[in-house]
């Protein structure tokens, strides 16, 4: 019997932008590692925090890189975020929306009544990721949640990974309405709030599901608060570093410079490993082999909330030497 990570879960939850594709690119190795799993018969769900797009496009896209998938297997927080405002309000409430098309669907869907201005007196605001989104909807959100109206932001993610490179997310448009309103949203849906992984677990009956992502902010911790294990790959926006400067409890099940880590033997990818070739002590790292591995062992050093504990300089001089940060 294998002891490949993977066979220890009943599901899989991918995230998707920096994890499974990179815009409308596939990430280097994704599809076969996808492939791999539908050839083994694992359980797959896919979990994304971008509003703009709807489960089917989702599934489309996903298709289109290589990666067959049905809506059904998506989950988006543009839905979770019209599934938690349908519960609070009555059918037939206005909601200006602030973000893609999608998610004035997603919010026409729920029997709610997507509306623009906030002269037409919405009763709430759902904010999400919209490449358009600019000033002009900024503002009239601004107005009507000072007006009383309930906030709902789909996630908060800071950035949003792309093949040029990091660009402004959806939680950096949320950060400057919390600056001119003076404070956070009622509600935020999206990773790392546990919503969305338990929607999928709940819906799949899954027992035991391991979550894979490449932000250590929104799916690791998402991940943590929902009591999942997780898997960090390095193919977006968390890098070598950031796991050293997380707190030890924050940190990821396992770690994997990308989803091959899922047929490797858990206790090699785990955090710390159970058996490595590399030792970090003293100050010190000695060892050869994969430096992903090296990483591992430093990241289960660290006792404190930062570097390893032995010594941050020495283990950030590793990492260069390594090849892992700049």
């Amino acid at each position: 019997m294998s002891d490949a990570l993977v066979d220890g879960y009943d599901l899989v939850i991918f995230d998707l932008d920096g994890v499974v594709y990179l815009g409308d690119q596939p990430v280097p190795g994704a599809p076969e590692a996808l492939a791999r799993l539908r050839e083994r018969g694992t359980p797959r769900a896919y979990a994304t925090n971008n509003a703009s797009r709807r489960a089917p496009d989702v599934a489309a896209l996903l298709t289109t890189v290589g990666v067959p998938a049905e809506a059904g297997e998506v989950t988006t927080s543009a839905q979770a975020s019209a599934a938690v405002l349908s519960r609070r309000l009555p059918a037939g409430s206005p909601v200006l929306v602030v973000g893609a098309p999608a998610l004035h669907e997603e919010i026409a869907d729920v029997g709610l009544r997507p509306v623009h201005r906030a002269a037409e007196e919405p009763v709430a605001v759902v904010q999400g990721f919209g490449p358009k989104v600019g000033w002009e909807q900024l503002a009239e959100a601004s107005v009507a949640i000072a007006a009383g109206a309930i906030w709902v932001a789909t996630n908060a993610d800071r950035t949003l990974p792309t093949p040029r490179g990091p660009v402004p997310g959806n939680g950096s448009l949320v950060a400057a309405l919390a600056t001119a309103l003076g404070r956070r949203p009622d509600v935020v849906v999206g990773k790392p709030e546990p919503t969305l992984f338990e929607q999928i677990v709940k819906v799949r009956g899954a027992k035991r599901a391991l979550v894979v992502g490449d932000r250590i902010d929104t799916d690791i911790e998402g991940a943590h608060r929902a009591g999942m294990d997780s898997l960090l790959v390095l193919t977006g926006v968390s890098r070598a570093e950031d796991v050293l400067h997380t707190p030890p409890p924050h940190r990821p099940t396992y770690l994997a410079a990308d989803l091959g880590g899922l047929f490797q033997p858990a206790d090699e990818v785990r955090v710390p490993p159970k058996e490595s070739t590399w030792r970090f002590s003293d100050g010190r790292l000695s060892g050869s082999g994969d430096p992903v591995a090296a990483l591992r062992v430093l990241a289960g050093a660290s006792t404190l909330d930062g570097p390893p504990a032995a010594d941050g300089p020495d283990a950030e001089r590793a990492l260069r030497a390594l090849g892992l940060t700049s």
